[in-house]
């Protein structure tokens, strides 16, 4: 299991890589897929009223959230580029333009 994780702008967001022989969690609504690695990571967007309030370098935003993204794949190197650009694609729609500065490290064993 390894945590993706992107900074840029003052904030960031982690998501879960689940490698081969790793079961990825359930949740009502998941996609579920067969695939030997599985993404798991949220999705947000900036909203004018509600969300939760969020403090960038150059601003605070509010973000709503979606239910978390779920997808496979087969290979880990196009799971890690697809788990890059997700967290780019996150991170835009909140405004933050800066390219993220990505860590790739094993998950903490809560064992």
């Amino acid at each position: 299991m390894l945590q993706i994780c992107g900074l840029a702008g003052g904030t960031g967001t982690t998501g879960t890589l689940y490698e081969p022989g790793e079961e990825p969690p359930s949740y009502r609504g998941a996609p579920t897929t067969d695939a030997p690695y599985v993404w798991v990571c949220d999705s947000f967007y900036a909203v004018e009223s509600g969300g939760q309030r969020l403090e960038l370098d150059d601003r605070t935003v509010r973000v709503a959230f979606e239910r978390p993204t779920t997808r496979g794949f087969e290979a880990r190197e196009r799971a890690v580029a697809a788990a890059k650009r997700h967290i780019r694609e996150q991170l835009a729609r909140i405004g933050v333009r800066a390219d993220p500065e990505f860590h790739v490290r094993p998950a903490a064993d809560d064992a």
